[in-house]
């Protein structure tokens, strides 16, 4: 079965779930999920690269970062402690922003961003501002309004695997990576186009948060951008579109590593 608890390996600060063999490739999850959430990509990929896919800190059995109020250079530090060698990194939702950031490091031989936001619209940064200050005043993490927006049925299998992870993440450490999330707006169009890396962005067609429009925006911006929109794809399309999101993994994945060679 694709989504399964998998054996985690310590590595330094995080936790994380690493297999395959060959040239490297770094997966980061978004807010409320875990390593786990990368189960429609780990085996496949694994079939090329060699892969890890990070539990956030806080979040899966990583600690947290043990800050009273981190941001989210907090993450992207964390995170870039385990670039050891020439990787691509892919990140969903959340671990999209981190890895945007990460992809200048030298080490990083190109970036694909899942489902990332940029220049959210006001009522959309308004809402997103509002569900982290609701957060704040709950005892518990409630997942029903979370799969509401990223799931039309809610009692299929991917609906359901996020909603046990979403119930067993840590609320403190949940409040904290939403807060960041909600306080930030992506990329800037002057990073973006001071990237001079392949990047690749990807989201889907019913993706009201993440849309269409802004990945299409992100590429142009990027020297060696491309988009690509899914169809009849949301939110949590690396789960529910796993095999044409793997296809083009795969596809970008080695084109960069050949071009180190």
């Amino acid at each position: 079965m694709i989504w399964k608890t998998r054996l985690r390996s310590k590595l330094d600060n995080l936790m994380a779930v690493t297999a395959g063999l060959g040239p490297s490739v770094m997966l980061l999850h978004g807010v409320g999920l875990n390593a786990d959430s990368w189960g429609g990509q780990i085996d496949t990929l694994a079939n090329y690269f060699s892969v890890t896919a990070l539990d956030m800190p806080g979040h899966g059995e990583s600690p947290g970062l043990n800050l009273a109020k981190p941001d989210l250079s907090d993450y992207v530090a964390a995170m870039r402690y385990h670039l050891k060698s020439p990787t691509v990194i892919v990140g969903h939702s959340m671990g999209a922003m981190i890895g945007l950031k990460l992809a200048f490091d030298k080490k990083v031989l190109g970036v694909v961003s899942l489902n990332a936001v940029y220049q959210r619209s006001q009522s959309a940064c308004d809402a997103v501002k509002k569900r982290a200050q609701e957060l704040q005043i709950t005892s518990i993490v409630d997942p029903k309004p979370t799969l509401e927006r990223w799931f039309d049925d809610q009692t299929s299998v991917e609906a359901l695997m996020c909603h046990k992870w979403l119930s067993d993440v840590s609320i403190d450490e949940y409040r904290a990576a939403y807060a960041v999330f909600s306080q930030e707006n992506g990329p800037s169009a002057q990073e973006l186009s001071e990237l001079k890396k392949p990047a690749l962005f990807m989201t889907g067609d019913r993706e009201p948060n993440s849309t269409p429009n802004m990945s299409m925006q992100m590429a142009e911006l990027c020297e060696f951008g491309d988009a690509i929109i899914l169809e009849d794809a949301a939110h949590m399309m690396p789960m529910t579109h796993c095999k044409i999101v793997n296809k083009h993994l795969i596809d970008f994945i080695s084109r960069c590593h050949m071009e180190m060679i």
